[in-house]
């Protein structure tokens, strides 16, 4: 504790961020010995150039480390450090790991050692909406965390898939925990916080959410997990950000494929063609970080029933076990055409219908 509130203190600091911290740490050998030596002692520090230590002296001089201790205990909210035992052991192994992590909720509910990033677009589409629920919904029973940034979009999917199914869920945000963002996700945050996983931050709670620090937060939302799922990517995203720093982690890196009329599946396929894993069910993910399903027969039960929604039901019930033409559906369905391919693409990647040549669909003899 004596040592804590000097983490607190630096990591308020605009100077640096982690890289700094952990600089100082690994010279002094302590936070405390840190903050209280001159900057004679830290210009020695080789990665600390003269105008961060300025900005280090001028802006410690101003904080007391006590009331900031105080501050963050006021809000509970538990700070785990770099140097704590019960700091994530694959965190610890990453480029640049935060040097500190602020959480609320419960991080020890979590199973660390099955851990999975879900990431994809924000204006994530109605396609992925439907599927990703699906997938998830696949790993029902097992013991497996989800990580994800508690963005808009996919984000937001993959924690309320988690909780819908009775999984932990983290969320890594890119401001402290003073902020949501975005505020519509109020409520997900709280229901994460109450008894179904954490949200964590390596940023002192009073620091604002800025477009910097969202690409800067990707690195622990891979770095937490053993392999990361691209839900929706288009060229330029901050998923595809995460997918580059999954393998230079180390970790496994899969994509769910989508329409190619979709501009934010063009990340994906272009992740597939350079030998990233496809997934399009649960059990894929499962074959792919070679891991067992734990549990009960939860899992097993779900995997043997038929959950559809309601354009789902009746497709299905309008299929029979004879091939029928994507025109012919269309008529008795009464859907337009887009509404049916995404009906369609979702019941074929469950295994519950297949497409036979000349776009025509049967159910699956499951």
């Amino acid at each position: 504790m004596s040592d804590l509130k000097y983490w607190i203190a630096f990591s308020s600091l605009t100077a640096g961020g982690s890289a700094t911290m952990l600089l100082l740490y690994n010279h002094f050998g302590s936070m405390k010995e840190a903050w209280l030596s001159s900057s004679a002692d830290i210009v020695e520090i080789q990665g600390i150039t003269p105008n961060m230590v300025n900005k280090i002296t001028t802006e410690k001089a101003g904080l007391d480390p006590d009331m900031l201790l105080e501050k963050v205990i006021s809000k509970n909210i538990k700070v785990i450090t770099f140097q704590d035992e019960d700091y994530p052991f694959l965190l610890k192994q990453i480029y640049n790991p935060p040097a500190i992590l602020y959480v609320t909720g419960d991080l020890e509910l979590c199973n660390l050692n099955k851990t999975l990033a879900v990431v994809g677009s924000r204006r994530s589409s109605m396609y992925i909406r439907e599927i990703l629920p699906k997938i998830i919904a696949g790993l029902r029973g097992s013991d497996i965390t989800i990580v994800s940034g508690l963005a808009a979009g996919v984000d937001s999917c993959a924690h309320q898939a988690a909780l819908d199914n009775n999984l932990k869920t983290i969320g890594v945000i890119g401001s402290g925990l003073d902020y949501i963002y975005p505020s519509q996700n109020k409520t997900l945050y709280k229901k994460i916080a109450e008894g179904n996983g954490a949200v964590i931050s390596e940023y002192f709670p009073e620091e604002e959410a800025a477009t910097w620090k969202f690409p800067a937060r990707n690195r622990i939302i891979s770095g937490l997990s053993y392999g990361t799922l691209i839900a929706e990517a288009g060229l330029r995203s901050g998923a595809l950000i995460t997918a580059r720093l999954t393998l230079e982690q180390n970790r496994e890196l899969m994509c769910i494929p989508g329409l190619i009329t979709n501009p934010n599946t063009q990340g994906i396929y272009e992740l597939m063609k350079t030998g990233a894993a496809v997934v399009t069910k649960a059990d894929d993910i499962l074959a792919c970080l070679k891991w067992s399903r734990e549990a009960g027969n939860e899992g097993n039960e779900t995997k043997n029933k038929i959950h559809l929604l309601d354009n789902e039901r009746k497709i299905y019930e309008i299929l029979n076990l004879e091939p029928l033409g994507f025109d012919e559906i269309i008529k008795q369905s009464g859907m337009n055409a887009q509404e049916l391919m995404v009906v369609l693409t979702s019941l074929e990647l469950n295994g519950i219908i297949k497409q036979l040549p000349g776009q025509r669909y049967m159910k699956s003899d499951f």
